[in-house]
């Protein structure tokens, strides 16, 4: 695990972006305040879908639309020497759906051989571990061999052995992404896997479906030898926290089983739900204290994850573009977690979330996480439009949802903050000058104020 300072560190999620297109920003990624990259997976996979990235052939070598082997190698190096980590996104749970092109379930298959084989010299120069000219898995490393009729979509999503042994399928006739088993030829060869990515420099690891692998699997894989000095987080999506089924059958038994971190989407609920049509802010007081958000030491909180935007049946839980600016300014001002932000290329449509990491409210909102850093958090007042709290006496987080302006009025001698200063709002030209015991906080209506104290 990480020190309680590297856990509130701000992650990039840099989405689809070509590993020298990172490379070229790791100045600027590092300017803007950002301490970690997780980048899109890193292997053999072909296809310019941005699903395709999900869909691994092999992990021995890094060859995909995004860059190759030295691309990736060059990409962690120029962000380490900017003193920014690299966070690779694993997917262990599947090998791609190929069931178009051929009925045998060989990993990479015979057309990814021979693509090797015509090309030797430069596949053994990008080659991570193994030997390129064999295959890497066969039928035997998988489930559902044992079904005569072909492979076992999922049918209930509740069942815990069905989503865990059987396929992520679309819509029939898809035969779905090939489940592996966690035999101990698929456990060492992503071991082998993981190891080879640690030696280039990454320093963390987002285990991608995580709620379709047995927590058995993920254990033999995440040693104890590879998970030292690095963060490793699962993606398990519920739709709220304890008593939600999904978050009792899954995000529970991850947590405690494995000792990583994860998503926090029992947070993400009850920002939805605050945000929401009819919501209230007290259900972001202090959520964790009824089991509606993980521990701070154990969570990655965000407002948005590429799924929801990319994914028709996600896309339900869209906040509506300024409550999810409202939500960052939460989720970069509280204390406890390590936020994401999520920035990509416009493969939603939507336009929203394409060169997010580099505007103006997100860079400034980041200033006030890394100033605040290690500060503890207090709420001082709250209601059904708004939250005030602060992070000690170095800074003071507003954020009122309804269309009025809010008055908040603060006992200062109570709560701690400092007389004769400024309190200047990152996120505007507004600044607060205390000089006396109660002070009004004025918060516009549907916006954040995150002031810091100079």
């Amino acid at each position: 695990m990480l020190s309680s300072a590297a856990q509130a560190d701000v992650i990039l999620h840099a989405f689809n972006w070509q590993y020298d297109e990172v490379a070229a920003k790791a100045q600027e990624i590092a300017d803007l305040g950002y301490k970690k990259v997780l980048v899109s997976p890193a292997y053999k996979s072909t296809g310019s879908q941005w699903w395709a990235r999900y869909q691994p052939q092999d992990y021995r070598v890094i060859d995909n639309p995004l860059g190759d082997t030295d691309d990736f190698k060059a990409m962690v190096q120029a962000l380490k020497a900017r003193g920014v980590e690299t966070y690779a996104d694993i997917v262990f749970n599947h090998m791609a759906n190929e069931a178009a092109q051929r009925s045998d379930l060989n990993y990479p298959g015979t057309a990814v051989l021979n693509e090797y084989a015509a090309s030797d010299a430069y596949y053994d120069s990008i080659t991570l571990f193994g030997d390129v000219s064999n295959g890497l898995f066969s039928g035997n490393d998988f489930h559902g061999t044992y079904d005569p009729n072909g492979p076992q979509c999922i049918s209930n999503y509740n069942d815990v052995g069905d989503v865990q042994y059987n396929r992520l399928c679309g819509a029939p006739p898809d035969p779905g992404l090939p489940d592996l088993d966690s035999n101990n030829w698929v456990v060492e060869k992503q071991k082998q896997y993981l190891q080879a990515l640690k030696s280039f420099g990454v320093t963390g690891f987002r285990v991608d479906a995580a709620k379709h692998m047995t927590n058995y699997h993920i254990n033999q894989v995440f040693t104890d030898n590879i998970k030292q000095g690095t963060h490793v987080f699962g993606e398990i999506i519920t739709t709220g926290g304890a008593g939600n089924g999904d978050y009792d059958n899954f995000l529970a038994p991850y947590i405690s089983q494995t000792g990583h971190d994860a998503y926090d989407f029992p947070l993400f609920a009850q920002i939805r739900s605050a945000f929401g049509y009819g919501g209230s802010m007290n259900a972001l007081v202090d959520p964790g204290a009824y089991g509606q958000a993980l521990p701070g030491d154990q969570a990655i909180t965000f407002s948005v994850t590429h799924d929801i935007p990319l994914n028709d049946g996600f896309r339900y839980q869209l906040l509506d573009p300024t409550d999810e600016k409202l939500a960052n300014a939460y989720v970069l001002g509280r204390d406890g977690g390590v936020p994401l932000m999520y920035s990509d290329h416009n493969e939603s449509g939507d336009g929203r979330w394409e060169g997010l990491y580099n505007r103006t409210d997100i860079e400034n909102m980041i200033t006030f996480h890394n100033q605040t850093q290690g500060r503890s958090m207090e709420v001082i007042n709250y209601s059904d439009c708004f939250l005030l709290f602060k992070r000690e006496h170095v800074g003071v987080v507003g954020i009122n949802k309804c269309d009025a302006g809010q008055d908040v009025w603060v006992d200062t001698s109570a709560e701690g903050l400092w007389w004769y200063r400024n309190y200047r709002d990152t996120l505007s030209s507004d600044v607060q000058y205390i000089s006396s015991q109660w002070h009004n906080f004025y918060v516009p209506g549907r916006s954040a104020r995150m002031w810091l104290m100079e």
